[in-house]
């Protein structure tokens, strides 16, 4: 199976458009903060959404807008959560109708987001004025969009692959935000993919839900769970494959292509993690179970010693062992091998529990670059998991120290 990264983000499967502008939500005029995306064709949908009992309206919305598993549109705005408001639904709610009066459609067929400082009041005004601007912009502009739902973000997260379903040529897009709030479980952040694969909706909400277990689900920057985020997939049937309506080769083919998409995006969201210097990445192997892998690899990366150990370059792996101890996992401590490892090279810092002999100043080195790994083996299985995040510095405190003001 060959899967080739391409241009055109959400725009590069066939039938969908976007676009991103300035609609006023956000005093900075240079900032976007009104996204869109549309289908040409109809197109099933499946989404997960924030694990928080508090959860903004715009997912209410959607998910009634969604249960028949078809949409048209997604609009998403920044700057404001609509979250926490007694009129949230009645926002949301009319985001969704302006947004399908200027494309034509049905204001059940859109799914609507919105993210940023929560509990104030989102005024519609902006949007309704900026709407017709919005759509007439429509076009292949994944950037755009990427742009338009960014909060604390600093670099613009998308990517765009294409792949072979059955003979037939298809293509997958994403994009996201995701900097601060960042943490499991599902879905800690804003991701939009589309694609032109035909796939029914039942197969395309059992490839999204497996694959989060691995991916999105193992991310953290903060430790704090956001309450508007979703992951929400458009698959319009475009590309003119024969439908997936089981498992198989073709279903196979296309969940590795999810799969591509939703790695790439998560590390872009741990590397971009609010005043993050560095991007963490935690791969268990050898545990007696997926969940005892998954389970240590999260206590790592969730860890705030460990992630200030990695922003100081300090290979202070006795940290590594205390988050594992403390994960609640089923494990043998005396058993267990931790090595940090970057493009500077590897080191090998505990063998069976116990600290062995290494170089100090090589050490540094390794830590001393962009991407980290932990490597951490519990000698104890055949199962592996692998979590991402980011070290944590002062530039963290002073982003939400006046993140409100």
């Amino acid at each position: 199976m060959e899967i080739k990264v391409i241009g055109g983000g959400i725009c590069a499967a066939k039938g969908f458009k976007a676009n991103g502008i300035h609609c006023g939500i956000r005093k900075n005029k240079l900032k976007k903060d009104l996204s869109l995306i549309y289908s040409e064709a109809p197109a099933t949908t499946a989404a997960v959404y924030t694990t928080n009992l508090v959860k903004g309206a715009p997912i209410a919305v959607t998910k009634e807008n969604i249960k028949n598993g078809i949409s048209r549109a997604a609009i998403c705005n920044s700057g404001n959560a609509n979250t926490c408001n007694a009129d949230g639904v009645e926002v949301a709610r009319k985001m969704c109708e302006v947004t399908a009066n200027a494309l034509g459609i049905d204001p059940t067929d859109v799914v609507v987001a919105s993210t940023g400082v929560i509990g104030q009041k989102l005024d519609t005004t902006p949007i309704e004025n900026s709407m017709n601007e919005l759509v007439s912009g429509l076009g292949d502009k994944s950037a755009d969009a990427a742009d338009g739902i960014m909060t604390t973000d600093t670099v613009r997260k998308e990517i765009a692959l294409s792949f072979e379903v059955g003979g037939v040529t298809c293509k997958i897009g994403g994009i996201a935000k995701g900097s601060g709030m960042i943490h499991p479980n599902m879905a800690t952040m804003l991701v939009f993919i589309t694609s032109d694969v035909k796939i029914s909706s039942d197969m395309l909400s059992k490839a999204l839900k497996n694959d989060i277990k691995n991916t999105f689900n193992m991310v953290s920057v903060d430790g704090d769970t956001s309450t508007n985020d979703m992951v929400t997939v458009m698959a319009n049937g475009m590309a003119g494959n024969k439908e997936i309506t089981d498992e198989g080769e073709d279903y196979e083919v296309f969940a590795k292509a999810l799969n591509t998409v939703t790695v790439y995006l998560c590390k872009m969201i741990a590397s971009d993690g609010e005043g993050a210097s560095r991007m963490l990445e935690c791969k268990v192997t050898k545990a007696k179970s997926d969940l005892t892998a998954k389970t240590v690899a999260k206590s790592v990366i969730c860890s705030s010693l460990v992630k200030a150990a990695m922003f100081g370059a300090d290979a202070n792996w006795g940290r590594i062992l205390c988050a594992a101890g403390y994960s609640g996992a089923d494990i043998d401590v005396n058993l267990i091998d931790v090595k940090f490892k970057s493009i500077y090279g590897e080191v090998e810092v505990c063998k069976n529990g116990a600290g062995v002999d290494f170089s100090e100043e090589e050490a540094k080195k390794v830590l001393s670059e962009k991407e980290i790994e932990i490597l951490v083996c519990l000698n104890d299985g055949d199962q592996e998991a692998v979590a991402w995040g980011c070290d944590l510095t002062y530039d963290y405190v002073k982003i939400n120290g006046d993140y409100r003001t």
